[in-house]
């Protein structure tokens, strides 16, 4: 039986097997989120009930690892992330409900990016995350969001929108909505799809806005400031422009 010492050391430790242990989490959650996908594109069979079940146990116990190790339980269940989860296992444990719930699957991804050693781990391993994080992190949430209005379409749409017929259709409408692109080749009917749509614009249109603010100001170095503890500043910065104190950024002499 697993000890809460082994649960915590996998889930919040620094050795290499906790490593891999969090890195194979990861992997769980892009392999759910692909399975989605690629589920809507083919006819309902019994495998698919059975990848459908095991995800929700895997998800369960998950879930459960990570309420036994949390040194404030109820924080832990009401915050976003662990509520995403518990919609996403009921819609994996509950296909015969009818597949109108099978979007919720999708909040899987709310997991990605979110947790501080998944963050710590990946800043860590990769310069190119350390460098880019913010933009990294912007880009995520705009994906996130687009899966899950994606998955929120095609959920509402599929059986009763002959234009609606697979993820792909439904990330088309998504994208042209987010995009205020409008083509009219692809529209949602009655007033639900409406409000999904003006959804799509208004929440889309904010992250996206958030990305290009990212993308577009001049790059930032994590470097905590020794005095007052300011994290970002510009690549060729020699003082702290919040309190003056000199910092020193480790650069390759380039200009």
């Amino acid at each position: 039986m697993i000890t809460l010492d082994r649960l915590r050391e996998l889930y919040e430790g620094g050795s290499d097997e906790a490593e891999r242990f969090r890195y194979g989490l990861v992997i769980f959650d892009l392999t759910t989120i692909s399975f989605v996908i690629v589920s809507s594109f083919l006819e309902w069979r019994s495998v698919f009930l059975v990848l459908d079940i095991v995800f929700g146990v895997v998800i369960i116990a998950d879930l459960s690892a990570r309420f036994a190790i949390a040194r404030r339980r109820l924080r832990f269940l009401v915050s976003p992330v662990t509520l995403a989860d518990i919609a996403a296992t009921a819609a994996f444990l509950a296909p015969m409900l009818g597949d109108e719930y099978g979007f919720l699957r999708v909040l899987r991804m709310l997991r990605l990016l979110h947790t501080y050693q998944l963050v710590a781990r990946l800043r860590a391993d990769f310069r190119i995350f350390r460098e880019n994080e913010q933009l990294i992190g912007a880009a995520v949430n705009l994906a996130v969001f687009i899966f899950v209005m994606t998955g929120l379409v095609y959920a509402t749409q599929h059986d009763k929108n002959p234009d609606i017929g697979n993820y792909v259709d439904s990330l088309y409408f998504t994208v042209t909505a987010l995009t205020t692109t409008g083509f009219g080749d692809i529209t949602l009917p009655g007033t639900t799809g409406r409000m999904i749509a003006v959804a799509i614009m208004l929440f889309g249109v904010t992250l996206f806005l958030r990305l290009a603010q990212v993308l577009f100001r001049p790059a930032k170095v994590r470097q905590p400031c020794p005095n007052c503890g300011l994290l970002l500043h510009d690549p060729d910065a020699v003082h702290c422009k919040h309190c003056g104190e000199p910092i020193r950024i480790e650069t390759k002499g380039e200009v």
